[in-house]
C-alpha cells in the first residue's frame, strides 16, 4: 500500500495503536460491567420504572461516540465486542463462585445466586441490545461523517443517539424485563419508553462534554487526519 493510499484510507480517523484508544476502551468496558451489575435491581420512582443501570449506562454511548468519531466503525465495534467478552468472563467467574464450597459463616448463598442469575440474563439482554444499539450508533456516526466531513458534529452525535438508543432499548428491555421482575405490559412499556428517553436525554445533555473530549483527542492524537 502506498503512502497516499494509506493516508486516504485513514482520512477522518486515527489509528488505534495510540495511547488514547486503550484508555477509552478500558473506561468503556468498566462502564458496561458496572451497568450490568447495577441493572440487576429494579428501581421505581413513583410510577416511573427503571433499573440501576441508568446511573452510568448512558456514558457508554458517550464513549462509543468518541470511539466512532475519532477511530472509525471497526475500532468502535472492536471495543463493543471486547466489553461484552469481559462481561461474559465476569458471569463465568460469578457462576464458578456459586459452586465453590461456602465458608461456615457465609449466609448469603441464596442472595448471591439470585443476583448472578439476574446478571446472566442481563448479560444476554445487554449483549443483544448493546451490539444492536452500538452498531447502529457507530454506523450512523460514520455514515453522516462521510457526507458532512468535519462539519455538523452535533448532527452525528444526536442522530446516532436517537437511532442507537432506540434499537438498544427495545432489544434490551424485551429480554431484561423478566430478570428485574417486570411482569405486566404496562410496566414494560413504561420501562422501555423511559429507558430510551432518559438515555437519549443524558447524551444530549452531555453533548458539550462530548464535543470537548472529541476535540481534545483529535488535537492530541498524532495519527488523526481531518476528513476532507
Amino acid at each position: 500500500m502506498t503512502s497516499t493510499q494509506e493516508n486516504h484510507e485513514h482520512r477522518g480517523t486515527a489509528i488505534v495503536g495510540s495511547a488514547y484508544y486503550p484508555v477509552l476502551v478500558a473506561v468503556f468496558t468498566a462502564l458496561v460491567i458496572i451497568s450490568n451489575v447495577t441493572a440487576t435491581k429494579g428501581v421505581a420512582f413513583g410510577p416511573i420504572i427503571t433499573d440501576g443501570g441508568f446511573i452510568v449506562f448512558p456514558l457508554t454511548y458517550v464513549i462509543g461516540d468518541v470511539l466512532s468519531e475519532v477511530y472509525g466503525f471497526k475500532a468502535a465495534r472492536r471495543a463493543i465486542f471486547l466489553g461484552f467478552s469481559m462481561n461474559a468472563l465476569a458471569a463465568l467467574a460469578f457462576w464458578i463462585t456459586i459452586y465453590l464450597p461456602a465458608a461456615d459463616f457465609y449466609t448469603n448463598q441464596e442472595h448471591f445466586e439470585n443476583v448472578v442469575g439476574a446478571y446472566t440474563q442481563l448479560i444476554v439482554a445487554g449483549l443483544a441490545g448493546f451490539i444492536v444499539g452500538q452498531t447502529i450508533n457507530a454506523w450512523v456516526v460514520v455514515a453522516i461523517k462521510e457526507r458532512t466531513k468535519e462539519k455538523h458534529l452535533w448532527a452525528r452525535l444526536v442522530g446516532s443517539t436517537f437511532a442507537g438508543q432506540l434499537g438498544d432499548t427495545l432489544v434490551f428491555c424485551a429480554i431484561a424485563a423478566g430478570a428485574i421482575g417486570i411482569s405486566t405490559f404496562g410496566d414494560f412499556v413504561t420501562y422501555t419508553a423511559l429507558g430510551w428517553v432518559y438515555k437519549t436525554a443524558v447524551e444530549v445533555i452531555m453533548l458539550p462534554i462530548t464535543y470537548r473530549v472529541i476535540g481534545a483527542i483529535k488535537r492530541r492524537e498524532p495519527t488523526y487526519q481531518l476528513a476532507v
